[in-house]
């Protein structure tokens, strides 16, 4: 497997810090002001990251285009999602990665137009970087803050080059489970 990127120890600490605008509230809360921006602003896609959040928007009737999840919550294993979606991918990318499996995945995913479901074995949480760099401009990348609520990320150019510069700062192009060839 291809590690594309790798988080380093200075990142960590700016992972934590929302990548676009904190909804704060309970689930209802911020699900029914996630339904008041989508009627609002209208966007061409909408794509979730991890499984609390894709589940409540789910549940509320809004429907992700991409749901990118690892059936874990505070690294804890939960139920898979029951969504009715059109395609499932399977794909690894180990905690604290970005494997080049992952990113195709979700690249392929948002150049169709197909209600698809993407579950990772490992992590997904910077798997919001690469969302945000592939979907459309206008299109709005939501994933949650525990203990918080949800950042929505609008994409923008301006978003689109935060989220290149944040790749650029983590540590490029490594192998896994590297083999010899013969």
């Amino acid at each position: 497997m291809t590690v594309a990127y790798s988080v380093t120890p200075q990142l960590r600490t700016k992972f934590k810090e929302p990548f676009g605008t904190l909804i704060q509230g309970s689930f209802d809360e911020t699900m029914s002001k996630m339904k008041e921006l989508i009627e609002k602003e209208k966007p061409p896609k909408v794509i979730s990251v991890g499984d609390v959040v894709s589940r409540n928007l789910h549940e509320h009737n809004i429907h992700p285009q991409l749901t990118i999840i690892d059936n874990k919550f505070l690294r804890k294993q939960t139920m898979p999602e029951k969504a009715s979606v059109e395609k499932t991918v399977h794909v690894n990318n180990p905690k604290g990665t970005i494997t080049q499996e992952a990113i195709l995945a979700i690249n392929e995913a948002l150049e169709k137009n197909e209600h698809t479901h993407i579950v990772v074995d490992g992590e997904e949480d910077l798997l919001t970087l690469i969302a945000v760099l592939y979907a459309s401009e206008n299109a709005v990348v939501v994933y949650g803050q525990p203990y918080s609520g949800i950042v929505v990320v609008k994409v923008t150019s301006e978003k689109k080059a935060e989220a290149r510069e944040f790749l650029k700062a983590m540590k490029p192009f490594e192998k896994l489970n590297k083999k010899k060839t013969v």
